[in-house]
């Protein structure tokens, strides 16, 4: 019995940890997040790079606030 209070108490511990974490199901989801979109190659004026998409050909680009 004494088991089935640890395993609760660990239980709750790990999912108390995880509620506060974002999820992104995906890097493009992580990049629209950002307000981002993917782009093929590098990003083009009035884009700025902020990351990549999946396998590192896309950039994630975000448009330029001040163009």
């Amino acid at each position: 019995m004494r088991i089935l209070y640890l395993l609760l108490s660990v239980l709750f511990v790990v999912l108390q940890g995880v509620a506060g974490q974002p999820y992104f199901s995906s890097p493009i989801h992580a990049c629209r997040y950002q307000r981002g979109v993917c782009i093929p190659g590098p990003c083009r004026w009035p884009y700025y790079r902020v990351g990549s998409c999946g396998s590192g050909l896309k950039s994630c680009c975000v448009r330029n606030r001040w163009a």
